[in-house]
């Protein structure tokens, strides 16, 4: 894959760019005539948006039924091969869609494997799905069937767990109230590792991290939250270095949520309060994009939370991209405000023509 280029004049004139095509408007990052980098291909809040087929999904808020199945506060996103996963905060549910199916369902949850208040949730190449609970102070594990398998943590360890990763035979748990990442081995539950430990702007101490992902080398990035940074470990548990700062520029942070890092090191990072993804490289720690922003047009957010990046269902998504725009991997970008909920975008490479700002 082509690396990003960090060129000043792209943040400039970063701001999104919508194409008509017809009826249709195509919006990309950076925008037209620039090479764009991303395209935003579609959102979607209810079953009806990519044709799903009516499920059995019979849990609503305030326990009514409601004309279609919607995504209502997702503040956690996890995928696997045809799959998508959302955490939704207001049903107090997994939610997930089957692509090949096209089907809108939610993880029957029962007896021990009952979730009350999940937030993140981490789902492997196989499709186990770990789920961090709030209001059960535990990480919940469920199969690649959706039956539950197993807990972790208990009330005496986990305070606040907000967000979980997993990396081979470990286990990375975001406790924002006692400000560290536990460090648990996927097999005994075992804490072999605690990261952070007191209110600090020091390198590897944490104030309110909140979300926790690993790139496929075993490193660690941390939101900072209230430090305004992302925070990068080796997979030994070293700190490495930081990225980001508090402030209003680019570069920088207000509201710092959800992470995600592709394969090739770039680090995305939400920003509720700015209502955008900044996409940094995670060696230089440079900016090098940036999308999204609260507008009325295709591809704004509005109170963004979660994001995930997906490589394993470009295929479902191929028809919503620009015949000149080659997609990559698949970004979603979860908005828990206004009705555009899981909005999902596409990293790529324009192999069209030299593009024009014109009509294509």
């Amino acid at each position: 894959m082509k690396k990003l280029l960090f060129v000043l004049v792209i943040l400039v004139f970063m701001g999104c760019a919508t194409q008509k095509k017809g009826a249709v408007q195509t919006t990309f990052y950076p925008p037209l005539p620039q090479t764009p980098k991303l395209q935003f291909l579609v959102s979607i809040s209810d079953e009806s948006d990519l044709g799903f087929k009516q499920g059995e999904l019979t849990k609503y808020l305030y326990g009514k039924v409601a004309a279609a199945k919607r995504i209502a506060r997702p503040v956690g996103i996890g995928s696997s091969k045809g799959k998508i996963y959302v955490s939704d905060k207001t049903y107090g549910e997994i939610l997930y869609m089957d692509l090949e199916k096209k089907s809108f369902n939610q993880i029957v949850d029962e007896g021990m494997g009952r979730i009350k208040v999940p937030f993140g949730i981490w789902v492997t190449e196989d499709d186990y799905k770990y789920i961090a609970d709030i209001g059960r102070k535990q990480v919940l594990l469920y199969d690649n069937n959706n039956k539950y398998v197993r807990a972790y943590g208990n009330k005496d360890l986990f305070e606040k767990p907000l967000d979980v990763a997993v990396y081979e035979n470990r286990i990375y748990v975001c406790d924002q109230k006692k400000n560290v990442v536990y460090v648990l081995d996927k097999d005994s539950g075992e804490t072999i590792q605690v990261l952070g430990g007191e209110v600090s702007r020091a390198d590897g101490m944490f104030y309110k991290p909140s979300y926790v992902t690993v790139d496929q080398k075993g490193n660690v990035y941390i939101n900072d939250a209230f430090n305004f940074r992302v925070q990068v470990f080796d997979p030994e548990g070293n700190f490495v270095s930081k990225i980001g700062y508090a402030g209003d520029t680019l570069g920088s942070f207000a509201r710092p949520k959800g992470v995600a890092v592709d394969r090739s090191d770039h680090l995305y990072a939400v920003d509720t309060a700015f209502e955008n993804v900044q996409i940094f490289d995670a060696k230089t720690t440079f900016l090098l994009l940036y999308f999204g922003g609260y507008q009325t047009g295709p591809g704004s957010m509005y109170m963004p939370h979660s994001i995930h990046i997906d490589y394993d269902n470009v295929e479902y998504f191929q028809e919503y991209a620009d015949k000149n725009f080659e997609i990559e991997y698949l970004i979603y970008v979860g908005n828990t405000l206004g009705f555009r909920k899981l909005n999902v975008y596409a990293f790529g490479n324009w192999v069209g023509p030299p593009p024009s700002d014109g009509s294509m």
